[in-house]
């Protein structure tokens, strides 16, 4: 009789090579022309889910992260794609948009985007989130997104983000 399996010969878990939120962002990619960004969508071995984790995962900067975070402006949903080395100054923001800006909830993010926290990606939602482009992205010829799973990231330029979101490119914090 075999010896039963143990976490050290235990085969891993395959990882599935689809999923339906990051076919749906595959999909958004490729109708906005950005077929690189959509051939390279590459899957973590762990969720990444801070702008640390999926720096570290890719051997990249932190500020190359694009992270996407949802915020309601006044109570309506907006996308910001920050540089992970920056957090998002509210009031700061909110003072440049001409409103009050705070936090969504996790309900609220899904509601606009179809998509759950650590995976929101900036594009593939189930309806159009007005976007703004933290200015600080664009130091990096190469920034990573959330590719619609908390273990997808896909490589894209600050101008090409900037496109295919219809976004504004604006500083988030001071």
């Amino acid at each position: 009789m075999a010896e039963p399996a143990t976490p050290e010969t235990r085969p891993a878990p395959e990882i599935a090579s689809t999923h339906p939120a990051v076919e749906k962002v595959r999909a958004a990619l490729v109708e906005a022309g950005a077929h690189d960004a959509a051939a390279g969508i590459r899957w973590l071995d762990d969720a990444a889910t801070t702008a640390a984790l999926a720096a570290q995962a890719l051997g990249v900067e932190v500020g190359q992260i694009a992270n996407s975070l949802v915020f309601l402006l006044d109570g309506e949903p907006v996308l910001v794609m920050t540089s992970g080395a920056h957090r998002v100054d509210t009031g700061f923001l909110g003072s440049r948009l001409g409103g009050t800006v705070t936090r969504a909830s996790k309900d609220d993010v899904h509601a606009a985007t179809g998509q759950v926290i650590g995976g929101v990606a900036p594009v593939g939602h189930s309806a159009p989130v007005p976007t703004y482009v933290d200015e600080a992205l664009g130091r990096h010829d190469v920034v990573w997104a959330a590719a619609g799973h908390a273990k997808t990231v896909f490589p894209t330029s600050y101008a090409e983000l900037l496109r295919i979101t219809g976004g504004t490119a604006t500083p988030v914090e001071p």
